[in-house]
């Protein structure tokens, strides 16, 4: 058993890993800038409580987002605090084709990988695919738009119950450095996608194809956000729209 500090616990990937690590046995701990129960108060941003949430932990999952440059700097917090610890080992995730896909998000977890392998602390970084809330999110965005826009492109949507599973494993396995990505069980374009979004939906709008400008649609273009052969996942797009349109219905 593990004592293992999450960071982005509450969030969209960090709530199935929290319950993952917690099944395995591990004693987890949520960092968390609100107090109360199952919550370890520090702030990233800040850089406050972090040593003393970090206080008998052996194994730190490093989750938390932001948008913006706020992901390396929160990094930036994180290490400096880490440092001094004794943490045995350090996990980020991270996203397939940051290197290649010329956006400023991804420049920002790009950097945050760099942080990471130049701080001399043993670690290990996942980088996964998008996630099929992600997707989704697309398509629900545009719920007032005539059209339903799906640009032409292929992805390898994965379920963040998937990516938690693989955390887990990494969890209970030494420092591996920059670990395989891991990707969902298909392939498929953007508009394939947004038609079975459209039949879960139960929308009747017309799918328009687009293809975009720029460096950043033509890296999206070339595979650059895929794993190639490489598959991890088990829940396809689809298995994703049944549960989630059903648990919606049962409300």
């Amino acid at each position: 058993m593990r004592t293992i500090l999450v960071t982005g616990g509450t969030g969209n990937l960090g709530r199935p890993t929290t319950a993952r690590l917690r099944e395995a046995g591990h004693d987890v701990r949520v960092l968390s800038r609100r107090s109360g129960p199952g919550l370890t108060t520090g702030d990233l941003t800040k850089g406050t409580g972090l040593r003393e949430a970090l206080n008998g932990v052996d194994t730190v999952l490093h989750l938390a987002t932001s948008r913006g440059t706020a992901d390396a700097d929160q990094t930036r917090s994180l290490v400096e605090a880490l440092r001094p610890s004794g943490v045995e080992h350090l996990i980020v995730i991270s996203i397939v084709g940051i290197d290649q896909i010329p956006l400023a998000y991804y420049r920002s977890k790009l950097e945050t990988e760099r942080l990471v392998e130049q701080s001399g602390l043993p670690y290990s970084v996942l980088r996964a695919t998008q996630f099929h809330n992600l997707v989704d999110e697309v398509f629900t965005a545009q719920r007032f738009l005539p059209l339903l826009l799906a640009p032409s492109i292929r992805l390898q949507p994965i379920a963040v119950d998937d990516v938690a599973t693989r955390l887990t494993e990494l969890a209970a396995a030494p420092p591996a450095g920059r670990v395989p990505d891991i990707g969902g069980p298909e392939q498929r374009s953007v508009p394939d996608l947004a038609r079975l979004w459209k039949q879960a939906a139960g929308s009747h709008r017309p799918i328009t194809p687009i293809r975009l400008p720029g460096r950043a649609f033509g890296a999206f273009a070339a595979g650059a956000a895929m794993t190639g052969d490489t598959t991890y996942g088990q829940q396809t797009f689809a298995d994703y729209l049944t549960a989630r349109f059903s648990a919606e219905a049962s409300r």
